[in-house]
This record gives structure tokens, sequence and C-alpha cells, in this order.
């Protein structure tokens, strides 16, 4: 039956990024091997040659997975919006293996060969998307602007996550990054509504939304053909010589 084949790649599919989230968590892109993810994964050469070709397509689907189910519930005020994004990013560093090892990847700089500017570029879309609608309801200063504005705040937020991964493995990340909003915001809020944030860093009232199956529902689309995987998972592999290259 075609559904719980369905089922069955999605199942399998999301093992397998998980397994490769561990492994480049650990090792970093350059030092993982696809031997090393099909033992953590305990899944067949076929079954991970069906969802991903290669170890850079592995990566790719980790790097993917970080900005998945990132919605918070819509704010009136678009600065506070931001402010509970960036909270709720942080509370799933700390919680879910995909984030942290999507994370790692991104600022791995040793990840030659692998194309790591999606995730910059996806936190500056959402970011400025924010602060423009945040400017169009007067929240922000006259002399703002929003792309520029959200560029410095990504990259201030890449060098936060590598400051607390390094040296409290993300345990200060939400305090820190009040910290950094305390520091940032006055000089781009209007004092109206800098008086009105939150800056708290408690996200349980954003957690509702986002459990455990985050990572499952965010490849449905992906596995619209997948229902003949459970004939050739287990047949279907590249030749010889591939399956060589992409264990080294």
């Amino acid at each position: 039956m075609p559904a719980p084949k369905q089922d069955r790649a999605i199942r399998t599919r999301h093992t397998i990024l998980m397994a490769a989230a561990t492994v480049f968590e650990e090792r970093g892109y350059q030092a993982a091997t696809i031997s090393e993810i099909l033992t953590t994964a305990n899944v067949t050469k076929g079954a991970l040659y069906f969802h991903f070709k290669s170890k850079e397509q592995l990566a790719q689907g980790v790097l993917a997975g970080q900005d998945q189910n990132l919605t918070v519930p819509p704010q009136p005020c678009k600065t506070q919006e931001l402010i509970d994004t960036a909270m709720l990013h942080a509370h799933r560093l700390q919680t879910d293996p995909l984030v942290r090892a999507g994370v790692r990847l991104t600022l791995d700089q040793r990840a030659d060969g692998l194309d790591r500017t999606a995730p910059f570029q996806n936190w500056t879309t959402i970011v400025t998307n924010l602060l423009t609608q945040a400017q169009q309801q007067g929240e922000l200063l006259p002399h703002v602007n929003p792309q520029e504005t959200a560029q410095i705040l990504v990259g201030a937020f890449a060098g936060i996550q590598a400051m607390s991964q390094a040296t409290t493995n993300y345990q200060n990340l939400p305090t820190t990054i009040t910290t950094l909003l305390k520091h940032t915001l006055p000089t781009i809020t209007h004092p109206a509504t800098l008086t009105t944030l939150n800056l708290t860093p408690n996200i349980t009232h954003l957690t509702n939304n986002t459990n455990d199956s985050d990572s499952e529902t965010s490849e449905d689309t992906d596995e619209r053909n997948e229902n003949t995987e459970a004939e050739t998972e287990t047949e279907t592999t590249p030749t010889d010589a591939k399956e060589k290259a992409a264990t080294h």
C-alpha cells in the first residue's frame, strides 16, 4: 500500500539525516564519512543513496534542517516577533541535534566544497522582512536600513552562537542573545516601542507548536515520489567507484 511505504520513506530519511547530524556535529564535514553515517543510522547503502546521492547532499539536508519549523506566533509588534524568533532558535540549538549540526556546518570554515551560504541568506531574509514590517509600523528609528541592519544582526548572532558553543555548549546562549539585543535594539528601535519589548529568555509560549515531530514534518515535500522505496532501497546503489569515493 502506498501510504505505509511513504511513511517508511519519511522515517528512513529522518533516521539518515539524524545520523548524519550526529556525525557532522562530532567530526565536522571534512572528517565525516559515509561509512560512519551508515553505521550510526543502521541502514543499508541502498537506503542511504535512495535519499542522498553524496556526502554533500547529506550535509545540505542537515543545513536545511536548521531553518525548518522556525515559525513563532505572529505578533502585532514585529520587533517582538524578531526577538521571539531569535529566542526560539537558541532553544532549538540547545535541544535539537539537527539544528546544532546545521549550525556547526554553517560555521565550519574547513568544509571545502560545501556551499554554506543558504543559512546565512535565509536568516538575512527573515530578519530583513521582520525589520521592514517593523519600519512600516513605525517601530524603528528613521535612519534604519532593514537589509543592512539584518546583515549586522545575523553576523553578530553567528558569532554569539560560535562563542556560546565553545564556552558553554550553548547553555548561556539565550542570556547572551538577550545581552546582544539590549545593546543593539536601542540604536534602531523607537523609544515608545523599546519600552514594550519582552527580552526575557523564556520561550515556553513559543514551543507549543514546535515539538519532536518538527524534523519529520519538514520532509513531506521531498517524499512525493518515494512510495517505491521498499522495492529499491536494498538494491539500488551507485557504482562501486562512486560508493568508494563517497565514503572518503
